[in-house]
């Protein structure tokens, strides 16, 4: 009732996209998780050209937030996230119909291409009509993102047992059906021409100090949260011999984002600075990998026929780390994102997320890369390295924190109508005097 009441409290554009973040990761995760398998199974593909596949969607997706950022900064959010959710529609509906390579390429990048559009441009929607209420904002993003991350694989679990293409059609549909619900439901918003290029405005962004220090010390948030999908379901196989227990794992963490993350965001903001309480998630993050460390050590592997206490019982220290690094996550994220778009004027905010997203992808693979290799080493040192990660990052956001540079009121912050020395320009400058340039409406 308290997470309802609070949703209730928030504009309609922000229920809108608490929603549409709901739909967005069902839709993604009933067909994503399966692509491989029906690519190699199915289609009989080389696992090299399977990789390529999967990759050119990552590399689509990831290398092009900062191109999505601009736009929402310049288009207006609203029209650039309905048109993600468009493309993301029309590239799953061709992984339905597209068996040749080619066409599956294309769906590939189609449905990176939205992703780099939407995912910035709906942070960005989101810290504008927040306001001063943008923590509480993403911790219910989170959420609503985590829940369509649980129904999204057991919808398409159902629905791949019929035929991948079902699978791709409904995830298409689901696209298709928030596309049009963004067009009549969420509120068109005016935008301003800007008088900077685009160029202009990613050197502000790419020269901010103050924000480039802050993302590169939370790229170690990112690293962590992958490990979800790499390092404990390798743990867990390990463990218990059998690849079937890995769905707990994703059940243990989104439970325990459904049963807290409003009630630790409420606490802590009250409580804490923003810079302690993404200290502190850091530091739990990474200390919850510990657990998994002693248990490759004291644990040896098991087998699938150990029976179901002994199986429960192994288990036991990946989700220990799983509902750890869910906390910390919980305690972190919602202030990293309320953060991001502070460090310059409201009119770049897509940007700064743009930028933070794409450095935040390129840590996580390189991340993921060294766990990796971790693995082939000892079955401990992967979790030591994320230990490690979250420790190291724990000890950054602390320093930045005491040199003022998570301070909304810093030297140099941007913020209204503030001249920074990082590039940040007064507002009314920022904008052409010339008649052409007065507000137009967003487009859609």
């Amino acid at each position: 009732m308290k997470t309802w009441r609070l949703i209730r409290s928030f504009p309609v554009a922000v229920q809108v996209l608490l929603v549409n973040q709901l739909g967005v990761n069902t839709g993604f995760y009933l067909l994503i998780p399966y692509l491989s398998g029906y690519l190699g199974h199915d289609l009989g593909m080389s696992a090299a050209v399977v990789g390529i596949v999967l990759g050119v969607r990552n590399l689509s997706q990831q290398g092009l937030f900062l191109l999505g950022g601009s736009a929402a900064d310049r288009l207006g959010a609203r029209g650039v996230i309905v048109a993600g959710c468009a493309l993301r529609a029309v590239g799953f509906g061709l992984f339905a119909f597209g068996p040749s390579v080619p066409v599956l390429v294309l769906a590939s990048v189609l449905s990176g291409l939205a992703g780099a559009l939407f995912n910035p441009a709906v942070r960005a929607y989101l810290a504008q009509e927040a306001g001063d209420r943008r923590a509480e904002a993403f911790s219910l993003f989170n959420i609503f993102a985590n829940t369509g991350a649980l129904l999204g694989p057991l919808l398409g679990s159902a629905l791949i047992a019929v035929g991948f293409q079902l699978s791709a059609m409904v995830a298409a549909l689901i696209f298709a059906g928030l596309t049009v619900a963004q067009v009549v439901v969420l509120p068109v918003r005016r935008v301003e021409r800007a008088a900077t290029s685009v160029l202009g405005d990613w050197r502000v962004v790419l020269t901010d100090r103050r924000f480039l220090a802050f993302t590169a010390a939370l790229t170690g948030m990112f690293a962590l949260q992958n490990q979800l999908y790499l390092v404990l379901p390798m743990e867990a196989a390990r463990l218990t011999g059998s690849s079937a227990p890995v769905a707990v794992i994703f059940l243990v963490s989104t439970v325990a984002t459904l049963a807290l993350q409003v009630r630790i965001t409420q606490r802590y903001q009250r409580r804490w600075s923003r810079g302690r309480s993404i200290a502190v998630g850091m530091a739990v993050m990474g200390a919850a990998f510990a657990v998994t460390a002693l248990a490759a050590v004291l644990v040896p592997a098991g087998n699938a026929g150990d029976g179901p206490g002994a199986t429960a019982l192994r288990l036991l220290p990946v989700l220990v780390t799983a509902f750890g690094l869910a906390v910390g996550l919980m305690l972190a994220q919602p202030f990293v994102n309320e953060l991001i778009p502070s460090f310059g004027r409201e009119t770049l905010s897509g940007t700064y997320f743009g930028v933070f997203y794409l450095a935040s992808g390129l840590i996580a693979a390189g991340g993921n890369a060294l766990v990796g290799w971790a693995m082939d080493a000892a079955a401990w040192l992967p979790s030591a390295l994320c230990v490690l990660i979250g420790l190291t990052s724990a000890a950054a956001v602390i320093l930045l924190e005491r040199k003022g540079i998570l301070d909304p009121g810093a030297p140099g912050r941007c913020g209204g109508s503030r001249t920074g020395a990082d590039g940040c320009r007064d507002e009314s400058k920022t904008r052409s005097s010339e008649p052409e340039s007065r507000p137009r409406a967003a487009t859609s």
